[in-house]
């Protein structure tokens, strides 16, 4: 599972022009899942993005995480980012999961999320969405449970 994680003042996404999701202080979260991932995976970011130690202290260090803050998450499920460049211009997505397994596993991540406290709202699985993200800092940080980058 793929994970980026933007450190946000507001970000919002809207489907057919209606908002669906809206979150202030925290993050935005664009997640993949990717073909043999599993529970373990979809929990392993989900503790990687609740820990993550990128909000400011009194001292203005990057020492504070999302559940320090009382920050909340905007999940937005983006197979792309399984999509793969390296021998072409157009991207091959053989990597990412099939759509059921992808959204058996982005809600296990969101729920695992959810069940460390953080306010989580999300895009619709699948739509074609608007995400308007004002970054923080800005602050972007990749996550993959395989430890690829």
């Amino acid at each position: 599972m793929r994970a980026v994680v933007q450190r946000c003042l507001v970000g919002e996404v809207t489907v057919d022009g209606k908002t669906v999701g809206r979150v202030g202080k925290g993050y935005v979260v664009l997640a993949s899942v990717g073909r043999g991932d599993t529970e373990r995976d979809a929990a392993y970011v989900a503790a990687k993005v609740v820990n993550l130690r990128v909000f400011e202290d009194e001292n203005g260090k990057m020492n504070r995480s999302i559940l320090e803050v009382g920050g909340s998450m905007l999940a937005i499920s983006q197979f792309t980012l399984h999509g793969d460049v390296r021998g072409q211009r157009r991207p091959a997505f053989i990597d990412a999961a099939p759509p059921d397994e992808g959204r058996r596993l982005f809600d296990a991540f969101v729920e695992a999320v959810r069940g460390s406290g953080v306010h989580v709202e999300t895009g619709v699985f699948g739509a074609y969405m608007k995400v308007c993200i004002e970054n923080d800092g800005p602050v972007t940080i990749l996550i993959d449970s395989r430890k690829t980058f």
